[in-house]
């Protein structure tokens, strides 16, 4: 039976069906620059004994996460994990894994991004909660980047042989999404060390007790700086201070003062940290430079793909269990013998509408897939051309900040629809925490909230990836699609998806050739239509990746054993699901773009 002890289902077939049939990071990855160290045959073996640790070791405790709850010790402002939680994390730091991704000067594999991102697929996707805890090593990673080489030695290494965590620490009480309108305070008192005050609230996992230390990257306001975001500047504020050798020294003055109580993902601690109330909260300026905003969005930017990826392995492990569900619960007959009393009662997957909503799942999650898997190898070959801020990788940096509001924007928003559909499969079941579905809701609600909610998402796709570079990244996105569909027979046997995404791609375009008359009446259409706009953009990506599956898994289908021909099966199944049902829709939203008004803003506040 399936309950929420058991709950994860991984997919490693479409992962690796994108990694290496798609993708071909066989070919266009490893074994190149930094990466030659690493071959196909390693990063499935990788993935294979990692999904088998995630089974074994961290979904155990994802139910549990739920019924135990957090205890906060006031008085020395520790958060008490439930042990099963704070075991999954430790056993993770103990085994490496997090670490995949981090050269290997400081212990890691140097695993490209895109096999990174399949790993973090399956950590939350198991575990949404422990996924967020191993957050140490990123931010080892990025104080060895941004870092002078003294901080680089005080803390990059010891943090990962002493399996330290890390926290993003950005919002205030009342700033909220505002992160400019931060007060919390900076003093420089000797030599390098400052002095931080302030109250920061709703930070993820800013305390627990299954590390030894946490060290916060936080954003704070240097006395005489400026207002807005370019006042801030980044700080390395450990809660144990951390001595010039690496060893722990005496309790630094951060504390958590409070933790949330949440609709979801309850055993990530939501905590409210105030620094410098009990004594000063020491810490160093990231770099010896003042530019915070800058320095953060490299933590900020891992983040928001961190809860796209998260949301589409949400969808994908309840995809997969309400699948299996319907292939066991009997219920009714056949629809043709409606009226017969005495017809056989059929598998609720014979039912038309419950084969509906399983394909409608099952387009989004791999779609959803393929889109996450394609943003990482875009990485991929941003670090082969020299890494972020290069001259040689500009155009792809462009290309994957342009794609990161689209894997965290549309995937979190349209997940949290999409999981509704497959708790509609179970029926009344589905709404007991006998299964799983319930959990999944409510620990995924929170994706379309923070690291910038949806709307902030397409504000900053429309103005920030688009407009500011007169969508020439958007045009060589499109160039790209326009390359597949001339590459596919428009008559052939995908005519149906070709016809459907050239529909698609040519009403996206002409919604953005819509806009510039919509900007210059007011801004405010992009208020209104900026979701709408995120939304077409990134279901047209998606119908884009889904065909390019369709060619690969069309050509290799004739020839392939019975279980992968079932598989390639699905594929043209999902595409074809997907240019029917979905891609439609486009035009529908080109037209409410096309005739928006402005006429709401009128409307009184008494009439709401």
């Amino acid at each position: 039976m399936i309950t929420a002890q058991n709950h994860y289902k991984s997919n490693l077939r479409d992962i690796f069906f994108n990694l290496f049939e798609v993708l071909k990071i066989q070919e266009n990855t490893l074994g190149k620059g930094v990466y030659s160290h690493m071959d196909e045959e390693t990063v499935r073996s990788t993935l294979e004994g990692y999904e088998e640790f995630c089974q074994k070791e961290l979904a155990p405790s994802w139910a549990l996460s739920d019924r135990i709850p957090l205890e906060l010790d006031k008085e020395t402002g520790t958060v008490k994990l439930p042990p099963p939680v704070a075991r999954s994390i430790r056993t993770s730091l103990e085994q490496g894994w997090p670490l995949l991704n981090l050269p290997e000067h400081l212990g890691g594999s140097g695993a490209p991004p895109s096999v990174a991102w399949a790993a973090f697929e399956l950590t939350a996707g198991s575990n949404a909660a422990v996924a967020f805890y191993l957050f140490g090593p990123l931010i080892a990673h990025i104080i060895d980047r941004l870092g002078t080489e003294e901080q680089r030695k005080r803390f990059a290494k010891p943090m990962i042989d002493g399996h330290w965590g890390g926290s993003m620490v950005l919002t205030e009480p009342d700033a909220g999404s505002d992160v400019g309108a931060g007060r919390t305070k900076a003093r420089q008192v000797e030599g390098g060390v400052w002095e931080i005050e302030g109250v920061k609230r709703f930070i993820t996992n800013g305390d627990f007790d299954a590390a030894e230390n946490i060290v916060h990257l936080v954003l704070a306001r240097p006395e005489g700086a400026g207002p807005g975001t370019k006042g801030l500047s980044m700080f390395i504020v450990p809660k144990f201070w951390v001595n010039e050798d690496g060893s722990l020294g005496e309790r630094n003055g951060v504390y958590c003062t409070n933790i949330e109580h949440k609709m979801g993902i309850k055993a990530s601690a939501t905590c409210e940290l105030t620094f410098g109330e009990r004594h000063p909260a020491r810490g160093f300026l990231v770099g010896e430079v003042h530019d915070g905003i800058r320095q953060m969005f490299h933590v900020i930017e891992h983040a928001r793909m961190a809860v796209g990826a998260k949301s589409m392995a949400t969808l994908s492990t309840a995809y997969l269990n309400a699948l299996e569900f319907a292939k066991i619960r009997v219920q009714g007959p056949d629809l043709l013998r409606a009226t017969d009393k005495t017809a056989p009662r059929v598998r609720i997957i014979e039912h038309p509408d419950v084969r509906r909503m399983l394909m409608l799942q099952k387009a989004f999650a791999e779609g959803m897939r393929a889109l996450t898997l394609f943003t990482a190898s875009v990485q991929d070959a941003v670090e082969l051309k020299g890494g972020h801020g290069s001259a040689d990788s500009d155009d792809l940096d462009k290309l994957n900040d342009l794609l990161l509001p689209l894997v965290k924007g549309y995937c979190s928003e349209k997940v949290y629809e999409l999981l509704a559909v497959s708790l509609q499969t179970y029926g009344g079941s589905g709404y007991c925490q006998d299964y799983p579905i319930e959990q999944y809701i409510r620990d995924q609600k929170i994706d379309s909230l923070y690291e910038g909610t949806t709307h902030i998402q397409a504000l900053d796709l429309f103005f920030r990836k688009i407009v500011r570079d007169g969508g020439s990244t958007l045009r060589s996105l499109m160039g790209r699609i326009e390359a597949t569909l001339g590459e596919i027979d428009a008559k052939g046997p995908l005519a149906v998806e070709h016809a459907a995404m050239s529909r698609a791609l040519a009403d996206l375009q002409g919604i953005y050739m819509t806009m510039p008359a919509k900007l210059q009446e007011s801004l405010y259409h992009v208020g209104f239509q900026g979701n709408r706009i995120l939304f077409a953009t990134a279901e047209v990506v998606i119908g884009w990746l889904l065909l390019r599956q369709a060619a690969v898994a069309a050509a290799r289908r004739e020839t392939a054993t019975d279980k992968d021909r079932d598989f390639y099966q699905g594929k043209l199944a999902a595409v074809r699901f997907y240019a029917r049902n979905v891609l439609p829709g486009i035009t529908l939203t080109r037209k409410l773009i096309e005739q928006g008004t402005l006429e709401l803003l009128e409307v009184p506040e008494s009439a709401f």
